[in-house]
């Protein structure tokens, strides 16, 4: 497998010790980046961090799950010993993964297929913190939509989104670390910009053409 071409979003899982260029985290190992003007930034920085792994191996879910998201990237490893880079599945956004799993439950493999993907999602959840950061962002934002403070947390809590929820300040409930995980789901929720990114739109520009919106999103939900 070659490199993606430039029109493909695309995460890299590294293979040594790796720091965001953009917000200086460092990262470890095997940390998930994306590549800007060669510049390596996490998932969190690149406005990523709310998609959702889909496993390379389900050919049919992997296609439907793409078709029905508005946003994806490709997830790709370098193989030592191949010499190339391999393919290790897909970030798409949940709820195009859940529609896709719906239509393929008639056959078996897919609903087997879809409990173990549910349950590793699952996994990456520490539901007490979930819960915790959840009515941290009620108590701030009390207008935001029903239901959206659990999805909110979900999403910004995931273990491999590197920095929104993970770091120290979210999980003290800093104000300021919840409002970075308010202000990225208001962006790809409530505005265009992901049709943006998947059109080929430069990061900044995408993020300053959609940024009146959010913030008028946002002191809506203030009030």
């Amino acid at each position: 497998m070659t490199t993606p071409t430039t029109n493909t979003l695309t995460v890299y899982i590294t293979t040594r010790e790796s720091q965001c260029d953009e917000c200086k985290e460092d990262l470890g190992r095997h940390a998930w980046i994306t590549l800007d003007n060669g510049r390596a930034v996490c998932l969190a920085c690149a406005d990523l961090e709310h998609l959702v792994f889909l496993p390379s191996g389900d050919a049919a879910l992997t296609r439907r799950a793409r078709k029905h998201s508005r946003l994806s990237a490709i997830v790709i490893k370098w193989s030592r010993a191949r010499k190339r880079y391999e393919r290790q599945g897909l970030l798409v956004e949940d709820e195009a993964l859940t529609q896709a799993e719906e239509e393929c439950a008639a056959d078996a493999a897919s609903r087997e297929a879809r409990r173990k993907q549910a349950a590793e999602r699952r996994a990456e959840l520490d539901h007490e913190y979930v819960s915790r950061f959840a009515a941290r962002v009620r108590d701030l934002y009390p207008n935001c939509p029903k239901g959206r403070e659990t999805e909110i947390a979900e999403h910004a809590c995931r273990k491999y989104s590197d920095r929104v929820g993970r770091s120290a300040a979210a999980k003290a409930l800093d104000e300021d670390a919840v409002r970075l995980a308010v202000v990225a789901h208001i962006r790809h929720a409530e505005t265009p910009y992901d049709e943006l990114l998947q059109s080929g739109c430069e990061r900044g520009d995408a993020r300053e053409r959609v940024s009146d919106l959010v913030s008028t999103v946002l002191h809506t939900w203030q009030r």
